[in-house]
């Protein structure tokens, strides 16, 4: 089957910097391209766009490879720097196109044998992306030294000037290092010896996690049925925003309460409790909507975004009063931390969100309120010691001056 193009392209439309999207006509490509968020028709340049930026794009460019599509998007290596708008943290950036066209030839064939080896090593589609940017920005670095004549200290300069400066996240950081291992596996340079690199150590921040109320208030405020189905499923069975997306209708079994999740993360297959409660709404959803194949479809019968979902989600907490930064995984996040609270055994937890090792899981055991609200603090004991042991203090409050 020959893949359908899709051209992206700069556009200067109300004002500002668009991507515009140009395909050859068919009901299913633009369905798909409709379904992308934040995607709009311009009835005066004839076309579909969206805004602007660099994030936008490689979300875009991701959101339409996975749809099998390929992407032409070599216009971008002519935009002017200024549209590339740097904060205050980052240097303004090249898009990959135009990082690509702009390596020697040697780095180009590298580049695509490199991602064939990843490939072959059976690593996830999403990791030979990751993977393969990371490289990109590495070769992009370092050109034009010819490939024996690379050191490490062109890996420390990388991480360094790119990596730091730019203001990479430490998962991110993780990544590279793990790219640049595997680029030295397959090069196999004597100077370029990857095997000593370490990765930063993770970043140990606590999960967000919103109450049980507010769990109830953000489905009571979503109107939209299929947006409220979302939430429900994601927050009553504990998934992952990819494996949502991935769930087929034929992995619901609502006999037995039980969704099967299939190679998800590490490409491992689990079962996962279903809500009973939620079976109602599940049923309404499934026989107003007409899902084909998908739990949860585009308007094309495709595949449902991510992006969606966020977009969605960020409406329904402004609507509920939810202050805190909610993403579909924090929905994940609460579901754990509730289940600790209710006093399931951490490594039922862990098997239910599908984690490789209990201490991914342990995580929830500091955010987890269920013994800590029964923790007296020292003040309540003192005032209560003073209270049962003095009886002309029996009364003290401490909201006023006491007469002794």
């Amino acid at each position: 089957m020959v893949q359908e193009t899709i051209v992206l392209s700069p556009l200067h439309h109300r004002g500002a910097e668009q991507i515009a999207i140009a395909f050859r006509y068919s009901d299913r490509t633009k369905s798909i391209v409709n379904d992308f968020d934040g995607s709009k028709w311009s009835a005066t340049h004839r076309t579909f766009y969206t805004a602007y930026s660099k994030t936008r794009l490689h979300t875009l460019f991701t959101y339409l490879r996975d749809h099998n599509f390929y992407v032409d998007y070599s216009a971008f290596s002519n935009v002017p720097q200024e549209v590339y708008k740097a904060t205050k943290k980052t240097k303004p950036e090249m898009t990959m196109a135009a990082m690509h066209t702009d390596l020697p030839a040697e780095y180009k064939a590298l580049l695509k044998a490199y991602t064939g080896f990843l490939k072959g090593k059976r690593l996830s589609p999403s990791t030979v992306r990751t993977y393969g940017f990371f490289i990109l920005r590495f070769l992009d670095f370092v050109k034009p030294k010819p490939l024996d004549t690379w050191q490490k200290s062109d890996m420390d300069l990388f991480f360094e000037k790119v990596m730091a400066e730019e203001n990479y996240s430490i998962s991110s950081h993780r990544q590279s290092v793990s790219a640049l291992k595997y680029l030295g596996s397959y090069c196999n340079l004597e100077d370029f010896d990857t095997e000593g690199l370490t990765r930063p150590k993770k970043s140990k921040r606590l999960p967000v996690v919103l109450s049980k109320e507010e769990i109830i208030d953000l489905m009571q405020v979503t109107k939209n049925l299929k947006h409220r189905a979302i939430i429900g499923i994601i927050y009553s069975s504990g998934l992952r925003i990819g494996e949502l997306l991935n769930l087929k209708l034929k992995d619901l079994d609502l006999d037995r309460n039980q969704l099967h999740v299939r190679q998800a993360k590490g490409r491992k297959d689990r079962t996962v409790i279903m809500s009973e409660v939620l079976k109602p709404l599940l049923l309404n959803y499934v026989n107003t909507y007409n899902p084909k194949y998908y739990f949860v479809e585009g308007r094309g019968g495709g595949m449902y975004t991510a992006e969606s979902v966020r977009g969605f989600l960020k409406t329904a907490c402004k609507e509920a009063g939810i202050t805190k930064t909610v993403t579909p995984h924090v929905l994940r996040h609460s579901y754990a931390t509730h289940l600790m609270e209710n006093g399931v055994d951490l490594r039922h937890i862990q098997m239910l969100l599908g984690h490789a090792k209990p201490e991914t899981t342990m995580i929830y055991t500091h955010v987890a309120q269920r013994d800590l609200m029964q923790i007296k603090s020292p003040l309540d004991l003192a005032v209560k010691e003073i209270t049962e042991t003095q009886k002309d203090r029996s009364k003290l409050l401490l909201s006023r001056n006491i007469k002794r």
